[in-house]
């Protein structure tokens, strides 16, 4: 069975920005979300594109621990690469309005 991009982005809304407590799909840190073809035991590679809200954030390494973990948590889900790149940089328009009114930003 094909595994839809929204099921991984659903995936990775379990994983929260420890700071800001919004997860990062929400946050707009999320860029890419590839699904790879089935392999032969029925289930895909992800490849994950993400950023973090700024180059030093503190919270960086655990951030993509969690979007792999909650990615490979998936039973469809074979493996998840993670790639954090900083192009084009984030900023606050990224996120959604729920995370906007969560945060106080209008």
């Amino acid at each position: 069975m094909a595994l839809a991009e929204d099921k991984v982005r659903e995936a990775l809304k379990e994983v929260i920005d420890p700071e800001l407590y919004v997860n990062i799909v929400d946050l707009g840190l999320v860029y890419v979300v590839e699904v790879g073809d089935e392999n032969e035991d029925g289930r895909h590679d992800v490849n994950v594109e993400m950023t973090l809200t700024s180059p030093m954030c503190p919270a960086g390494p655990q951030l993509v621990a969690g979007t792999k973990a909650a990615a490979e948590s998936l039973e469809e889900v074979d493996a998840c690469e993670v790639k954090v790149v900083m192009e084009p940089a984030w900023s606050p328009e990224r996120m959604t309005d729920e995370a906007r009114d969560h945060l106080g930003i209008y």
